[in-house]
């Protein structure tokens, strides 16, 4: 009987992972933890969730949908809409890609549920009532409709039991069964065209998506659909397979669409490919060229080395003990979730290894896949073109729409039924206000957390050919992982302004005598493919000194080995930059691919923006991987149509990478111990002592940011994203703990409730970024704008003025300690370990830092509020042109337009 359980659990738990997942069939809700007592008190609380919800109507009405006035005083002002799922799923659809994919679907399921948007169409949010709610919660979360599935180390009999106790034994067997059927076929293929908004003030011209789709089998069937992936990535796997070559060379587009492959989450598998930059007036053209494309391999077939090589990806696949992410466990439980949804066998989608066997078998006959591509693609008439346009009308239509639609609704209104409008917001407000008695949720305490955590170890420091290695005995499940890590030289402005795109094209380009395709094809042959990036982290006692590293990262099936060695060193020692067409393609790619990503990470990116000016770690990350990034990508990409500036870019890449080439070098190599020396047999093989000897060139030196300011980033959003920052102090200062509880301390306490209960946001809070040296706040797909940054600064108030409670400390401290101790991979841990250590994060520092979080006080927290965040505030907003006219006077911010 508590308003919120999800949230404060997640306040009162040592999870490694805590979340709830709607899909289109499903909605799953999964929680881990490596704490038995804390398992099991989850496992209480989900079930209780899940099968005794309360509904209240007021719950239905800040999380769903409700009616408001705009001034909630003023009866005579407009009716808005609110509800923290009616803006979550507008910042959804305000990508491009996310739309996309909607639409899609609505058009290759014409019947059956994949038609409809699970997360909701705004536009459609508002007709669901209450009652209907309910109505569904009754017979939808019935267990009978309920599956169940555990990984772990506790007996599945332990869990039954529970299961029974806690909430089974409560119910009656429902005979009714829900489930999807087969989808109505066409009779021959759909073509459609449609639009979707962007900003008045951008160009229509190059913003069109072409894409094709067909309806496949059912995914019960585990055979065909390991079948049918294999044939996704024969065509699809990479820059040399036939299909991804074709879109992305395809002269009337900037890129091949991010829905590209099979898609078999759903009853009915479908296979999708596509273009984004393109132009209406070219959809026949691709279409076309998609037809040729798969008509020529089915008159020619496909290199059997590419099918053997697809092949091999999808056993390393099988075979690799994940985790990093979230839960090895929970991704297995995933992975045959939508068996299980659908009646069928999961163990064929986790034990794979029959069905691999087959396959090596079919791949021998060479018209195996010409045949597969013949049935499942070109005899399909169940196809549809989708053509999605740009308009930059669309929006202010839309949002007139709305508006009438509300005007009108209002009109029909008599004064009780205003006034019950009234009445329900002010109960919400007073409901979200209260004190709750949180005694009634079981919880774990600080006494439950352990007391030393484990680190991986590597092994004795080893020299070969005067090259420093580090080694580490992991349980890989027969792969090995190997790093080149590379110290960042001393770079000028411009070079440094390249870092990114060049470690981006770096494994993406020929090498030697070999051109790109070849590369790409030997990358999928023997290794998992290649990737590289930078990291850069200033010293843990001084903001103001930095180090950085290049990695060049692979990994492979043991048996590869000798082979992954030598891809990696040929990889870096001859990746020929003089294949400009394909840079070419990289960039433009890269550009739409950034993108389409802004709107779902605007929050992230918005932190980055108002901490720029606030270090020399911060004004990188920015510069190079944030909005300035993709503002100078933007001009890179405009101006590479010059052939003079395309061979300028193809030098100014070769001249970079011939100075990482003279930086110094180390060596990570992962993998079982009786895999660890044929690893080192390689590395001496591919790298000789007399390239090995090398000085350096000078020390990485980051520029200083420039002078400060608050700047506002207009894109193409229906939602907002707000966010403050404040310098501190680095990761070593007795200090940083204490920020670290804070950002937590006031997330739960204040922020969720101002921001997303009250304020409407899908989520906000605060945080401490002890490696940039900045205190942070944010918010998420947000409705509103100068109102959250007033709420940031009245929970630094908040927290001044009011009297706090320990309770609420303990459980901050615990939520930063589940972090801290979350597990990850094998091979990920130890990567992790590694690489701190590069930066001075050693073991010994790492456990410091956790004993100094369990011993914050609340005057601690209090002391640092008032030592740190009582300064001017540095603010970045990421909002739509129209919506900021309505706050330009009253925020003082800089505009950039991306």
């Amino acid at each position: 009987p508590v308003r919120d359980p999800f949230f404060m659990m997640t306040r009162r738990s040592l999870n490694s992972f805590m979340n709830a997942f709607t899909s289109s069939d499903w909605t799953a809700y999964p929680f881990a933890s490596q704490n038995k007592k804390d398992f099991n008190i989850l496992l209480s609380v989900y079930l209780d969730a899940a099968f005794f919800a309360r509904l209240d109507p007021l719950d239905f009405a800040q999380e769903g949908h409700r009616l408001a006035l705009e001034s909630p005083q003023d009866p005579q002002s407009p009716l808005v809409y609110k509800g923290v799922v009616f803006n979550e799923m507008k910042g959804a659809l305000s990508s491009p890609t996310s739309y996309l994919y909607d639409r899609v679907s609505t058009y290759l399921f014409p019947t059956t549920t994949y038609h409809y948007n699970s997360g909701g169409d705004p536009t459609h949010i508002v007709d669901l009532s209450y009652a209907q709610l309910k109505a569904f919660y009754e017979t939808h979360y019935h267990p009978s409709n309920a599956i169940f599935m555990t990984f772990g180390h506790i007996p599945a009999a332990t869990h039954q039991t529970q299961f029974e106790s806690l909430a089974l034994k409560d119910f009656k067997r429902m005979d009714k069964i829900f489930q999807v059927t087969p989808e109505k076929n066409y009779a021959a293929p759909l073509v459609i065209e449609e639009s979707y908004p962007i900003p008045s003030t951008q160009t229509e011209e190059k913003q069109t998506h072409h894409v094709l789709a067909w309806l496949l089998g059912p995914i019960t069937d585990a055979k065909q659909r390991l079948q049918l992936q294999l044939l996704s990535n024969v065509l699809l796997d990479n820059s040399a397979a036939p299909l991804r070559k074709a879109l992305e060379t395809f002269e009337h587009a900037s890129a091949p669409s991010p829905l590209c492959g099979l898609e078999d989450d759903h009853y009915q598998m479908s296979f999708m490919c596509g273009i984004e930059g393109s132009d209406a007036e070219y959809a026949q053209a691709f279409e076309q060229r998609v037809v040729e494309v798969l008509e020529q391999i089915v008159r020619d077939g496909v290199d059997q080395k590419r099918v053997e090589a697809v092949l091999h990806q999808l056993e390393l696949h099988q075979r690799e003990l994940k985790g990093d992410g979230y839960p090895y466990g929970l991704q297995l439980i995933l992975s045959a979730l939508p068996a299980c949804v659908h009646r069928s066998d999961p163990v064929p989608l986790l034990d794979v290894e029959s069905h691999l066997a087959a396959l090596r078998e079919q791949i021998q006959d060479p018209r195996w896949i010409p045949q597969l591509i013949q049935k499942n693609l070109l005899d399909n008439r169940h196809r549809i073109r989708l053509t999605l346009k740009p308009d930059g009308q669309l929006q202010n239509i839309r949002t007139q729409l709305e508006q009438q639609k509300l005007a009108a609704l209002k009109n029909q209104l008599s004064d009780a039924d205003l006034q019950n409008i009234i009445a329900q917001n002010q109960a919400l407000e007073a409901r979200q206000t209260q004190t709750e008695d949180e005694s009634c949720l079981p919880k774990v305490t600080l006494q439950d957390v352990p007391l030393d955590i484990h680190f991986p170890q590597p092994e004795a420091p080893l020299t070969l050919n005067n090259w420093p290695v580090t080694r580490f005995k992991q349980g890989t499940n027969g792969l090995i992982y190997q790093q080149i890590v590379i110290d960042l030289p001393q770079l000028t402005p411009a070079q440094l302004d390249l870092l990114p795109l060049y470690v981006g094209c770096l494994s993406e380009l020929g090498c030697g005598t070999q051109d790109y395709l070849t590369m790409q094809d030997r990358q999928s042959a023997v290794s998992g493919g290649i990737h590289a990036y930078y990291q850069i982290r200033n010293a843990i006692d001084d903001l103001t000194q930095v180090k950085g590293q290049l990695v060049l990262s692979t990994k492979g099936l043991y048996r590869n080995q000798a082979a992954v060695s030598a891809l990696l060193q040929e990889t870096l020692a001859s990746v020929r930059f003089d294949e400009v067409t394909r840079l070419r393609e990289l960039i433009a790619q890269d550009r739409s691919h950034r993108e389409q990503s802004i709107t779902n990470q605007g929050h992230s990116l918005a932190m980055t923006a108002a901490s720029a000016h606030l270090g020399v770690i911060p004004w990188l990350q920015h510069r190079l991987g944030g909005l300035l990034a993709l503002k100078h990508l933007k001009h890179l990409d405009d101006t590479l149509n010059e052939s003079v500036a395309l061979n300028e870019f193809s030098q100014q890449l070769t001249a970079l990478h011939v100075e990482i080439l003279k930086a110094s070098k180390q060596f990570l190599l992962i993998g079982e111990e009786n895999h660890l020396t044929l690893m080192e047999q390689s590395l001496v093989q591919c790298w000789p002592t007399t390239s090995a000897i090398t000085t350096g060139n000078h020390t990485f030196i980051c520029p200083q940011p420039p002078a400060e300011h608050s700047q506002v980033w207009l894109t193409n959003t229906q939602v907002n994203f707000c966010a403050q920052a404040y310098p501190t102090v680095p990761s070593n200062h007795p200090d940083s703990a204490a920020l670290t509880i804070l950002g937590g301390y006031l997330r739960n306490e204040f922020l969720h409730r101002a921001i997303r209960e009250q304020g409407g946001a899908y989520g906000g809070g605060a945080g401490h970024d002890s490696s940039s040296g900045v205190f942070r706040f944010y918010s998420y797909r947000d409705p509103r704008l100068a109102e959250t940054l007033k709420d940031f600064q009245a929970a630094i108030q908040w927290l001044l003025e009011s009297p706090q409670k320990p309770a609420a400390l303990e459980q901050a401290i615990l939520g930063v300690i589940a972090s801290l101790d979350k597990p990850g991979s094998p091979a990920g841990e130890a990567k992790q370990v590694f690489h701190n250590q590069l930066q001075g994060r050693t073991e010994a520092f790492r456990k410091m830092m956790r004993q100094r979080i369990l011993q914050v006080s609340l005057a601690d927290l209090r002391r640092v509020t008032e030592t740190y965040l009582l300064k001017p505030a540095h603010t970045a907003v990421l909002t739509q042109a129209d919506t900021w006219q309505r706050y330009r006077d009253e925020l003082a911010l800089k505009e950039f337009h991306l």
